[in-house]
């Protein structure tokens, strides 16, 4: 059988939003939707599953912790605090432990700057949206002020082109699958 790939472009969020919770209601699965900005609900009425970035931010921020920390007790403790003392305050230069709190600032903004600029990385490069990048957007109008929802069918698309239409598809493309 010939598989194709429709393009359903939407005027309105939220009419795509019932399209969406209509055709997954139809087991009809939908492949990818494309949006000039984000739509709530649309990542639960879609099945997406939770990103897991929460779990590299504390990653991220666990190396952050860790540099800073090491970072202090060698430039404070052991190392260059060895040869060049730096008395900042009256503190001792001696132990780790006692200048803690006066150490917490500085593991803190380690902490935050590590998970922040790696997490923006993470994200970019996850997302394929690096330098260079080419983009996988079948029309150019989703990112001014259309949807686009792109569904790949085998055999007839009468019914499904019909039921895109009834749920308020302003525009129906299809593209031919070629054989592999």
């Amino acid at each position: 059988m010939s598989k194709k790939t429709l393009y359903a472009i939407f005027d309105d969020e939220e009419v795509l939003l019932k399209s969406v919770l209509e055709l997954r209601s139809k087991d009809i699965e939908i492949l990818e939707v494309y949006s000039p900005f984000p739509v709530h609900g649309l990542d639960h009425a879609l099945g997406l599953k939770e990103t897991r970035m929460a779990i590299t931010a504390f990653i991220y921020g666990c190396l952050g912790l860790t540099f800073g920390g090491l970072l202090i007790y060698y430039i404070m403790i052991s190392g260059v605090g060895k040869s060049w003392p730096m008395n900042i305050g009256g503190k001792p230069n001696f132990s780790f432990y006692q200048n803690m709190p006066s150490f917490v600032p500085i593991m803190f903004e380690c902490t935050v700057l590590f998970a922040g600029h790696l997490m923006a990385l993470t994200y970019l490069f996850r997302n394929r949206l690096y330098p260079g990048a080419k983009t996988k957007s079948p029309d150019p109008r989703t990112t001014d002020d259309k949807f686009l929802m792109e569904l790949e069918i085998e055999g007839s698309d009468l019914e499904i082109k019909k039921l895109l239409t009834s749920t308020g598809a302003s525009e129906i493309n299809e593209k031919k699958i070629e054989n592999e």
